[in-house]
């Protein structure tokens, strides 16, 4: 988002509920419910579109009678979808709620509308702690949330670098940001590499494979006794979304603070935001939800450059407690369409890597903002 410079209102100076007359797009409550209703809409239709569109020969028909079968059914059109591409779509959509809710976080922390976890580093970062596990072979500690947790910690680390060598004088400038993001990506790449090197050689392939965007291990269960069999594929988005739900509840009880927090870190702390404490639950907010993505589906960028966005554009104000949920639907409809064209555009079994696709889609957004912000 663009840096808002309002002056602080008179008297205003540590009551947080006056934030309603700093700016007239943050007062009254958000209406999401338009953009919101048609989102959702669009994310159902979607997925049903994803189930049936693909290298299986599933009708609209067969699609429909296997959704209400449920996961008992026993026709082999019910275990094709159910046990394989049913997990693949649920996770793809939570995976783009999560990046997208992160991206949401990180541009309202650095106050830049180009902040996103894949450009700043953090899912490098993310990558790091993920790699480490796989390669020691700890992916089963700690009840299946081994990875997660060490993603969460290296993407941190990462993030906490990199907001660190781009602010100067309290402020995060654009071409700081961008400069220290590429230095600490480049440098996590190269870890990144190190750690193939010292590894396993027959685990090269599998690792890199989980780190290049891909939905295809989303059926895999974390433990076989956590739940009943049929529901053993969808584990893993069992778990991403107990980290999405986290991570969406943190972030809106601070969207008033974000809203001030465009104003400036001074006027925010005269309106009674206690400004480091905000910034350490943003980092750790986008931090878990970019590490969560990753450990499960590698690193796939730039959903969380433009889901905000667009978000902005059908909320039609930058309140954050509407354009949070808006992203969150944009990032999953995105999400799931990207997967659907990965997974379709070859005919031979292969599957594009996910992130190839939103690579193509994000870089000319990614361009045309930043020539945008250069005017």
């Amino acid at each position: 988002m663009k840096n808002l410079e309002f002056p602080p209102t008179p008297n205003s100076g540590g009551v947080r509920g006056k934030e309603a007359r700093v700016h007239p797009h943050f007062s009254g409550s958000p209406r999401i419910g338009g953009g919101g209703g048609f989102l959702l809409l669009l994310l159902l239709a979607s997925m049903f579109l994803a189930a049936w569109v693909g290298q299986g020969g599933l009708t609209p028909r067969e699609t429909w009678n296997a959704l209400r079968h449920g996961p008992y059914g026993q026709d082999n059109l019910d275990a094709i979808l159910w046990s394989l591409r049913l997990p693949e779509i649920v996770m793809a959509s939570l995976v783009g709620a999560s990046l997208a809710a992160a991206g949401v976080a990180f541009q309202a922390l650095l106050r830049n509308d180009l902040a996103d976890p894949y450009i700043i580093g953090v899912s490098a970062g993310a990558s790091v702690g993920t790699e480490a596990v796989l390669i020691t072979q700890g992916a089963a500690y700690l009840a299946g949330l081994a990875v997660p947790l060490a993603a969460f910690t290296s993407a941190a680390a990462a993030m906490l670098i990199v907001y660190t060598l781009a602010r100067r004088g309290g402020r995060v400038a654009v071409a700081s940001l961008l400069l220290a993001g590429v230095v600490i990506s480049s440098f996590l790449g190269g870890v990144s590499t190190l750690l193939l090197l010292l590894g396993p050689p027959q685990d090269t392939q599998f690792i890199l494979g989980r780190l290049m965007g891909t939905f295809q291990s989303a059926s895999e269960p974390i433990s076989v006794h956590l739940t009943s069999e049929a529901w053993q594929p969808f584990q893993k988005s069992g778990v991403l979304l107990l980290f999405l739900l986290a991570g969406l509840f943190l972030l809106l009880l601070e969207a008033r603070a974000m809203n001030l927090f465009a104003l400036g870190e001074e006027a925010a702390q005269q309106l009674g935001v206690e400004t480091e404490r905000f910034k350490v639950v943003l980092i750790i907010t986008g931090s878990l939800l970019t590490a969560a993505t990753v450990a499960f589906a590698g690193i796939i960028g730039f959903v969380g450059l433009m889901s905000p966005h667009i978000a902005r554009r059908l909320a039609g104000t930058p309140d954050h407690r509407a354009v949070l949920p808006l992203a969150a639907l944009c990032g999953a409809v995105l999400m799931v369409w990207a997967d659907t064209i990965a997974r379709s555009i070859f005919s031979d079994g292969r599957e594009l890597p996910v992130g190839v696709v939103t690579a193509f889609l994000g870089a000319p957004f990614f361009i045309y903002l930043l020539r945008r912000q250069q005017k």
